[in-house]
């Protein structure tokens, strides 16, 4: 069966499965690249390296917000055009989405570059600490363009029904670097820096062929040069769905800011290298939910262009449940096991591991109510409907989070700092399950109203 064809007549259940599987591997392979990175960056270079790389993971986040704005936003526009059948109109997203992506990436490159040493210094970054970041920062901006490129066009690989390729994608990169961070670092001896040109060449190659498989036969739809043309009804929509996972970053990345100073202030340099370590345990443990996630948006988008109600809100069950049931295996692995997690990257600094076991306990404690929040977003961004996602983004991360990490500490001190998190999730999920069960009403509203079409077999059996 032809791949779009598929996605309005396969069964919910095997398509999100065929769909979800291949960015779960991918982002698995990705997060394991994280560990890994950091754990040679801590045996190899040392623990105050890690806390340097911590300050620096602002810039990534910026960089992947705006990657969100354009990949997120295009995608979703994508994935409804195909649905509607208007496969002209799907290419004309794919030749802007590409040019948002590099004129925006150089822009913030050289805005970066040239404020450098004050932003670092925001970030939290002082002494020792300050010197990594700035070794790191120097090679990191460079692939910038390249990241934010790779990014994009593999949301929009995935949008036009090819996980698989999507999955590859990732993994190519992500095996590239964790294959050259121990050649740069422990044979090079180029420290933390042979980390940063690790990661940069990984980018740029996985750059390079999500563009060689939009210019190839392999694409239902194609890059063509007068598509590159940015058109402003385009830009627009692609924005005004992107805003939300936008917004979403940007805030994190003033989180970290502040969870850094705040973290400086009543820990010092190990409770930022623990907060990074946490960070980094916390997103092998989420990636496979972000997996689901991105894996169900394209069939959403599609269905919801069909106008295929009753296989939406299907689909949206099924994501619900499935998110939920990883979180809660993710939250009795962290409880049990968090000592020997930490241990892994800094086994001769028992004062991190004591530290770090504590901070991730804490930290993940609403873990079992997250799973649900980020497939709520992920359907109003996937049929258009960004407003609610960016309500509950906000209310998170500035409503709540933020004013957490400010009056927790003067009561519980560092204990105060991680609790922030929990906080957070547990006001945020009570909102968000209000949303969520009003959409439920609506789509059992529109099910109603429109017939259901009859399926067939198994649906259909793919290819």
């Amino acid at each position: 069966m032809d791949r779009i064809l598929r996605m309005e007549r396969e069964s919910p259940g095997k398509l999100i499965f065929s769909f979800s599987l291949p960015v779960v591997i991918g982002m698995m392979v990705m997060a394991s690249y994280n560990i890994v990175d950091r754990v040679f960056v801590g045996r190899g270079v040392g623990a105050l390296a890690i806390s340097g790389i911590a300050i620096t993971f602002p810039f990534i986040v910026i960089f992947m917000a705006f990657s969100m704005l354009v990949g997120v936003g295009a995608a979703s526009v994508l994935s409804i055009r195909l649905g509607e059948k208007k496969v002209g109109e799907a290419e004309q997203t794919l030749g802007n989405a590409l040019t948002l992506a590099v004129i925006i990436s150089i822009i913030m490159t050289a805005v970066f570059y040239i404020m450098l040493d004050p932003l670092l210094s925001v970030f939290g970054g002082s002494g020792e600490v300050l010197q990594y970041a700035k070794d790191f920062s120097h090679v990191m901006l460079i692939g910038g363009v390249f990241q934010m490129v790779s990014f994009t066009m593999n949301n929009l690989i995935r949008a036009e029904g090819n996980p698989k390729m999507a999955m590859t994608t990732m993994i190519i990169g992500s095996v590239m670097n964790m294959i050259l961070n121990p050649i740069f670092i422990f044979m090079f001896h180029w420290g933390i820096r042979g980390s940063a040109w690790a990661t940069v060449i990984s980018q740029f190659i996985n750059s390079v062929w999500v563009l060689a498989y939009f210019f190839g036969k392999r694409s239902h739809v194609h890059f063509h040069f007068g598509n590159l043309r940015l058109q402003k009804e385009i830009v627009k929509k692609i924005f005004s769905i992107g805003i939300s996972p936008f917004i979403m970053q940007v805030s994190a990345s003033v989180v970290i800011v502040i969870f850094n100073n705040s973290l400086a202030k009543y820990g010092g340099d190990l409770a930022i290298a623990s907060m990074a370590v946490t960070n980094a345990i916390t997103m092998f443990i989420v990636m496979p939910i972000f997996g689901l996630n991105q894996g169900i948006q394209p069939i959403l988008g599609y269905n919801f262009g069909a106008k295929l109600y009753h296989r939406v809100k299907r689909i949206f069950e099924l994501g619900i449940m499935a998110a939920t049931a990883l979180c809660i295996i993710g939250f009795f692995v962290v409880i049990i096991f968090a000592d020997s997690l930490v241990s892994a990257f800094a086994q001769d600094t028992p004062e991190l591991i004591g530290i770090g076991a504590r901070a991730l306990r804490i930290y993940l404690l609403m873990l079992p109510l997250v799973g649900y929040q980020i497939i709520g977003a992920a359907y109003f961004q996937a049929v258009g409907k960004p407003k609610y996602s960016l309500i509950l983004t906000v209310l998170r991360q500035i409503g709540i989070l933020i004013p957490a990490v400010f009056i927790l500490p003067l009561f519980f001190q560092l204990d105060g700092v991680w609790a922030a998190g929990p906080v957070a999730d547990g006001i945020s999920a009570v909102l968000s399950a209000v949303f969520i069960l009003n959409e439920m009403r609506v789509l059992k509203k529109a099910v109603s109203k429109k017939p259901v079409e009859t399926e067939k077999a198994g649906d259909l059996a793919a290819d």
